[in-house]
């Protein structure tokens, strides 16, 4: 999910009543919510569509769920003690409590890759003891109405607390966590019934189907799938019926080259990542590889690998 909904949860855990546990609670359940997406910086030193294979991967997995903790909860707890050596901690901030931070940055951190999980682009959930992808496909990465409820609750929260006193604002912060639960549910409902339900109207049947949310709609899904002989198709927004109950096909699809892997660094760290990938054929004859969880006319180049040493060779039509 982006980090405006990581941060919000965070915030809300804490208004629940855990911030109270020590100095420092608050930002130590917001930015350890946050804090796996380090892997970020990749992109300072990985071209193209190679940080795709890197991230959501070890910072998102067990040893990142101890290791980084314990970063944090040192960094609060010595910048703690810093501003007591030199008499400048706010008298109305409670010192820091060196277990007690890490326990709630430890909190903060599990919600980041539980949330990641939600949507389709998937998260290596053991790395580094497995490469395994994980997808909850259940949330859109932005959800406005996620962004709503969890910021209007927050905000009702705080300001209950400033003018009732200290934890006067836990009860709305806690049925918002609830309600958030019921929400998530509700969406893995939909997207479980759009995927296989519905995939069990096609004859043939699809040999994958992934229902993918959709901005802002929440209720809808756009339905992908693979048949037997290696086509995909997708239910678009915008798409109209085509042939047996399918859809228009994605794109003039091409055969995956068997060496595609070994084209480059970037073609293999796409692979790697992909979860439905397909062969376009290029204007020139040649091969992009793409994945068809992402493919979106309007901005081709993204999710996309060039293979211009390889020619297309289009796939049997059905």
């Amino acid at each position: 999910m982006d980090n405006l909904t990581h941060s919000l949860v965070g915030a809300l855990v804490g208004q629940a009543g855990l911030k109270r546990r020590t100095g420092f609670g608050m930002p130590a359940l917001v930015i350890g919510a946050n804090l796996p997406d380090i892997d970020a910086a990749c992109f300072f030193w990985l071209e193209g569509a190679e940080h795709l294979g890197f991230r959501r991967g070890i910072t998102h997995g067990p040893i990142a769920w101890v290791v980084l903790p314990l970063f944090l909860a040192a960094a609060l707890w010595g910048f703690d003690r810093w501003q007591e050596r030199r008499g400048k901690r706010p008298e109305q901030r409670a010192p820091v409590d060196f277990a007690w931070a890490y326990w709630l940055s430890l909190i903060g951190c599990l919600t980041h890759p539980i949330l990641d999980w939600l949507n389709v682009y998937g998260i290596r959930m053991f790395a580094p003891f497995s490469d395994r992808w994980f997808y909850g496909d259940t949330l859109f990465i932005i959800d406005v109405w996620l962004w709503g409820l969890l910021g209007f609750s927050l905000w009702r929260s705080l300001q209950r607390e400033r003018r009732e006193g200290p934890g006067r604002g836990e009860l709305i912060a806690q049925v918002a966590l609830g309600l958030t639960l019921l929400y998530v549910a509700f969406n893995g409902l939909i997207s479980d019934y759009a995927a296989y339900h519905k995939s069990k109207l096609y004859d043939p049947e699809p040999e994958i189907a992934i229902a993918s949310p959709v901005p802002l709609f929440f209720w809808e899904r756009e339905r992908i799938i693979r048949t037997e002989k290696g086509r995909w198709y997708s239910t678009a927004w915008q798409g109209e019926p085509f042939g047996n109950g399918y859809h228009a096909p994605i794109a003039i699809v091409c055969r995956i080259p068997a060496d595609a892997a070994e084209a480059s660094e970037e073609a293999r760290a796409f692979l790697f990542w992909s979860r439905a990938p397909f062969a376009e054929r290029a204007s020139d004859g040649s091969v992009i590889l793409r994945d068809a969880r992402f493919y979106d006319p309007r901005a081709r180049e993204r999710f996309s690998v060039a293979l211009p040493d390889h020619e297309c060779e289009e796939l049997e039509s059905e």
